[in-house]
């Protein structure tokens, strides 16, 4: 089987569209979260320009352990009242962040990080984890973004069922 990088045209909107058909087409009947969550991370960074880091938080129950991503090595436990990722855990809401650094108790794992966009992973009201992409530009996520990244992560969270 080969893959490429799809091509996306058209309004912002519509490139997310597009891709969350591309993301839906990949895992289609693939069960596995694990593979899964690899899969999307990829493509997304493949797709979605400006992100030094894209994957995915698991909740163990206790706090948020790394799952599949693209990028640099990353913080592989985070807890549940820190952080930007913390934060989408902890209420189950989106978190844009366009300013990193001006957050008190951002946890840096890769220092050239400025922006950051967090989905809550939330099935049948029980957390599942987080979906996590970060950019060295700062304010880099914007309404459109933050739609067509909840988008992704229903497709993951379809997957799950």
């Amino acid at each position: 089987m080969s893959f490429s990088v799809p091509e996306l045209s058209g309004s912002p909107a519509e490139r997310y569209a597009e891709l969350a058909g591309f993301a839906s087409a990949l895992i289609d009947g693939e069960p596995d979260r694990v593979a899964n969550a690899a899969n999307l991370s990829a493509l997304v960074k493949a797709t979605v320009p400006d992100l030094n880091w894209v994957g995915f938080y698991f909740f163990d129950g206790t706090e948020l352990v790394v799952g599949p991503f693209q990028g640099l090595p990353a913080c592989i436990r985070i807890p549940l009242d820190r952080g930007v990722c913390g934060a989408a855990a902890r209420t189950g809401r989106t978190q844009r962040v366009d300013d990193v650094h001006a957050v008190a108790d951002h946890i840096a794992c890769d220092g050239a990080t400025n922006s950051e966009l967090v989905v809550p992973l939330v099935r049948d009201g029980e957390l599942i984890g987080v979906f996590d992409l970060d950019s060295e530009k700062p304010a880099r996520f914007t309404d459109d973004d933050q739609r067509g990244l909840e988008a992704i992560a229903a497709v993951y969270l379809d997957s799950l069922r």
